[in-house]
């Protein structure tokens, strides 16, 4: 059984820069990146729907360790793919990426201050466990059993499972959904399709943005490479962070900018209430990013529409709705949501007994309660997931360096007993659906210090990267 100082669980954006810190940050410690998929990437490997986008700018989508250097600031996932795997090659990281294992269980041993971890092929022993996996199940999307479906002899398509050997053109195809899935499909499948429909329940906040940012074109083109970037990215942080927090704080307003905006882009035959006027206030949901107003010109050009209703039933050749509107279909699109999972689903227990995610609390953003010597890497809800997931990791080298340091082997985390009396929140807290399903799935957070998570980079830069490791409710020994 080979025994690593630390485990990475996941190869994707998180894996790949938790790797780099460690190896950086705190480079005596032994490591490998476990996978269960045949290739590195996650998110951006396993999508392949047309159109798949980055909805954040890869300047801070990007690590701030290898800048991104490609023209758009909104890229496409083919070119995110190969940048990842392009800065796993360029720091030596692939090498150390074991892939086709996926990790099923973890136990820890107080005794043997150790985790043993199994794959169905091989087994481990780690000192400390970092799950770099995020939260999406990577089996299967969120799927919705639709009255009549059985008897509609169109093809049905989730897009986590987009099929190689789907050909839609000239086709009439029908986009279930409202999220940034449903929002990237219909402009990318409209120039093939006969006519693209998008059909929502209920509308989501859409934003418009340049795919390519011009101030940071210019800035790249006076300043080193180098310094570009950490001017570019500094300038993203505080313009995204700056409106989270205005969009938050005035949400009438907020809400009133954006229904305009979405409504000044619309053609005459699409109003924007009901279609663009979400019952939510902005950020209670992710917003929805749309670059170079792709969605709005397949509105106006005719080669997509949208409807706001509910489905009454699946016809052989459609779907009938409450309104009493048939939309006739041959290909149909289930951008319904994703599945979340805590850790990767992987089954945790402690000196033999069974750990309960959904009731654990988290510290710090990364640690649960009552589990030691393992992280949990997410990301950001408000801003590019990058910028919370590289503090995390170097949180996590500047942990393993204090216990190098002290003599420790075991930090434990243990939130009081009071504050499993208190209202308690899920980590992600927000009120989309695939959240909410997933919600008694997710560890809390609390209410007050270090179980608290905020959505905001520069006060969790302060603490993640300069404040004090020790605290009372984190025991070593």
């Amino acid at each position: 059984m080979e025994h690593l100082d630390v485990l990475i669980v996941g190869a994707g954006l998180s894996g790949i820069g938790a790797a780099y810190r460690l190896q950086t940050q705190s480079p005596e410690r032994s490591y490998a990146v476990l996978e269960g998929r045949e290739d590195l990437g996650g998110t951006w490997d396993l999508f392949r729907y047309p159109g798949i986008r980055s909805d954040s700018d890869m300047f801070t989508l990007g690590f701030p360790f290898h800048p991104w250097t490609a023209a758009k600031a909104i890229a496409d996932g083919p070119s995110i793919l190969q940048y990842l795997r392009e800065t796993a090659s360029t720091y030596g990281i692939t090498s150390k990426i074991r892939f086709g294992r996926r990790v099923v269980s973890a136990s820890w041993s107080t005794a043997d201050a150790r985790w043993t971890v199994e794959t169905p092929a091989e087994s481990y022993t780690c000192n400390f466990l970092y799950v770099c996996s995020g939260y999406y199940d990577y089996d299967s999307g969120y799927v919705v059993d639709f009255p009549g479906l059985s008897s509609y002899e169109g093809r049905v398509v989730h897009p986590q499972h987009w099929p190689d050997d789907l050909d839609y053109t000239g086709k009439r195809v029908v986009v279930i959904g409202s999220g940034a899935t449903a929002v990237t499909l219909v402009p990318a499948m409209a120039g093939r399709a006969e006519h693209v429909t998008m059909l929502q329940r209920s509308p989501s906040y859409i934003a418009s943005r340049p795919a390519v940012d011009a101030v940071s074109d210019r800035l790249r083109a006076v300043l080193p490479e180098g310094l570009a970037h950490r001017v570019i990215r500094g300038k993203n942080v505080a313009f995204s962070s700056l409106a989270y927090g205005a969009f938050r704080r005035f949400p009438a307003h907020a809400a009133a900018f954006l229904n305009k905006a979405a409504a000044r882009q619309l053609p005459s035959s699409i109003p924007a209430d009901p279609h663009f006027v979400p019952r939510y206030k902005p950020w209670d949901q992710r917003l929805c990013l749309v670059p170079d107003s792709d969605l709005f010109r397949a509105f106006r050009k005719g080669s997509a529409s949208i409807q706001t209703d509910e489905i009454d039933t699946f016809t052989p050749d459609g779907i009938l709705l409450r309104s009493g509107e048939h939309l006739p279909a041959d290909v149909v699109v289930t951008a319904t949501g994703l599945k979340m999972v805590a850790l990767g689903k992987i089954a945790l227990t402690v000196d033999g007994r069974a750990v309960s995610v959904g009731d654990t609390f988290v510290y710090r953003g990364m640690m649960l309660s009552g589990v030691p010597n393992l992280a949990w890497c997410i990301g950001y809800t408000n801003n590019s997931w990058t910028l919370r997931s590289d503090l995390t990791s170097q949180y996590v080298c500047r942990l393993l360096n204090h216990m190098a340091r002290t003599g420790t082997e075991v930090c434990l985390p243990e939130i009081a007993a009071e504050e499993y009396t208190k209202p308690a929140r899920p980590v992600v807290d927000l009120t989309s659906g695939y959240i909410q399903r997933a919600a008694a799935l997710l560890p809390r957070q609390g209410t007050t210090g270090p179980w608290r998570l905020r959505q905001n980079y520069p006060r969790d830069l302060v603490a993640l990267r300069f404040g004090k490791l020790t605290n009372p409710d984190l025991h070593f020994s």
